[in-house]
């Protein structure tokens, strides 16, 4: 999360300038429970404490977006809302290059129990989304969420009763989709997803025996057989199979030495534009691949 100023974000994202915790504070009064001054004299929380990221996003959620409830079990993935803002943002400059005017709407795979995208991109943009996700508990959730922020007209969830599938059995025949996004799970296995955690405990400057995750994440959310990358490869896959029902497909894709391998297995399918946009959050970097068979 966020501790300083991040004008590497883009322009639109109003997380750029850090987070103002009083103003904070104002919309959501539990959030002071979780703050103290730093060693600079500034407002902050501890970034390693579950409980208090989750009540920082949201009341991020509430203050910039309009999203009054937003609660889910403690087991599941808590997302950076400056992060996942800023996929939105480079999604609709890529809609907005393709002259893409007409109501868009989005498939949010793996859309899990905060449904994250989905309000993100609505409360920005007025987008429409179907999210998707594998786990019938995550939907339940999001479900909750969606009710209680009156948005059942604008965002519609669909179960995928088939782990090994991504867009199969969610896509109907029929429809048409504007473009897809993806956060894929990372982790081959759980051993790896727990050797993250000790890494960024540390960095955190917690014991490294610890194995709470200060996201936390359940295994639905964190790790894939094979991997992101057999998850990417799935993914594009079957993307041919929907080149007629979707503009563009993009992915979050964490390693870069994944991108070229990436090219090569699209060109085979027939895609006709591949685009690799950069994504930063802080000093972590990332990059969106988007590809379309248009």
């Amino acid at each position: 999360m966020l501790r300083q100023k991040l004008r590497s974000l883009h322009s639109r994202n109003v997380h750029r300038d850090g987070y103002d915790f009083p103003a904070l504070i104002r919309s959501c009064p539990e959030l002071e429970d979780y703050t103290f001054h730093n060693v600079q004299g500034n407002l902050s929380i501890d970034f390693a404490n579950p409980s208090a990221v989750k009540v920082l996003n949201a009341a991020l959620l509430k203050h910039h977006y309009g999203i009054d409830y937003w609660d889910f079990p403690d087991e599941h993935l808590c997302p950076p809302i400056p992060g996942r803002v800023e996929y939105i943002h480079i999604l609709k400059d890529l809609l907005d290059a393709s002259d893409i005017r007409e109501e868009r709407t989005i498939l949010d795979i793996g859309t899990g129990a905060t449904c994250i995208y989905p309000l993100l991109g609505n409360s920005t943009y007025g987008w429409n989304f179907i999210g998707c996700d594998v786990d019938e508990h995550s939907l339940q959730n999001a479900q909750k969420i969606i009710n209680k922020n009156q948005l059942q007209d604008v965002v519609e969830l669909r179960l995928q009763k088939h782990p090994k599938h991504i867009l199969r059995d969610i896509i109907n025949p029929s429809e048409v989709i504007t473009a897809t996004l993806c956060n894929p799970p990372f982790y081959k296995n759980e051993a790896e997803a727990i050797a993250n955690t000790s890494r960024k405990l540390k960095g955190l400057g917690k014991s490294s025996e610890a194995t709470i995750r200060n996201f936390s994440g359940t295994a639905k959310e964190l790790w894939y057989p094979g991997g992101e990358e057999r998850f990417l490869k799935h993914y594009m896959t079957e993307s041919a199979e929907f080149r007629s029902n979707v503009r563009w497909f993009t992915s979050l894709v964490s390693r870069k030495d994944y991108v070229r391998p990436m090219k090569v297995v699209l060109k085979k399918l027939g895609v006709k534009e591949v685009k690799v946009l950069d994504l930063s959050l802080g000093n972590k970097k990332s990059r969106v691949v988007a590809w379309t068979f248009r």
